[in-house]
């Protein structure tokens, strides 16, 4: 799995960094078969002090490209809902991946 994590009018500590791969350690948990993920962490520069702070990932998974992004006044905060929400993602596109269809039951005559 690739992973970059990026900062716009941020920069990206080591906590943070381990931050962010801790929570995603959770999806790749769920669903196996990532491919690339493309972290990016904003502060807005706006004169409100609420959902300045934003997370946005792309990931890159077999099959499909998934997007998601949390804004909140805490980059923590927005990073565990990002999580939240990549999380639910995946698992859909799982169980859309496996099959569900089962036979039919043999008639017996």
């Amino acid at each position: 799995m690739n992973l970059t994590i990026s900062g716009h009018h941020l920069e990206v500590t080591p906590a943070l960094r381990t931050y962010v791969t801790g929570k995603l350690d959770r999806i790749t948990r769920h669903f196996d078969q990532v491919v690339d993920v493309k972290v990016l962490l904003t502060v807005e520069k706006q004169k409100e002090k609420e959902k300045r702070q934003r997370a946005e990932c792309n990931i890159h998974v077999k099959g499909s490209d998934l997007f998601a992004e949390s804004a909140h006044e805490d980059l923590y905060a927005a990073v565990d809902e990002l999580v939240d929400k990549l999380d639910r993602q995946v698992v859909r596109h799982k169980t859309k991946l496996t099959d569900h269809h089962h036979e039919a039951p043999k008639r017996m005559m």
